[in-house]
């Protein structure tokens, strides 16, 4: 099947803040039935909300950090660290937003959320 504008877009994007790396092996691994979801999060998330003039990626990746906490899920908020740090959201700024998250989404989200940065950032420069 022939790939959209906006999945091309959305593909570029993915890989400059996630890692081409990481979201090609995502694709590679996509059998026929996860590939419907693969196209529709590249479209959607990438391709139209990722590239819109409103936010810049920096901001963008703050809000999926303290969104990824809100929602309880440390698993993508660890690939989600890895992706503000290649937007310029430096380590500080990593730990005000899960301070500020911890704050408004309860302890036990916060420490989950503190628990996955932290490993995601491990080997990581730590400024």
């Amino acid at each position: 099947m022939a790939e959209s504008e906006q999945f091309e877009r959305g593909l570029q994007i993915r890989r400059e803040v996630l890692g081409a790396d990481y979201v090609d092996a995502n694709l590679a691994d996509a059998d026929e039935f996860m590939m419907g979801f693969q196209r529709l999060l590249t479209e959607w998330a990438w391709g139209y909300t990722w590239s819109r003039p409103g936010l810049d990626r920096k901001t963008r990746s703050m809000l999926n950090l303290a969104i990824l906490t809100a929602l309880g899920r440390p698993q993508e908020l660890g690939i989600y660290v890895k992706g503000a740090l290649a937007t310029g959201v430096s380590v500080a700024e990593i730990q005000e937003v899960l301070l500020h998250a911890t704050v408004y989404c309860g302890t036990p989200a916060g420490r989950q959320a503190f628990l996955a940065a932290h490993e995601a950032l491990e080997g990581e420069e730590m400024s």
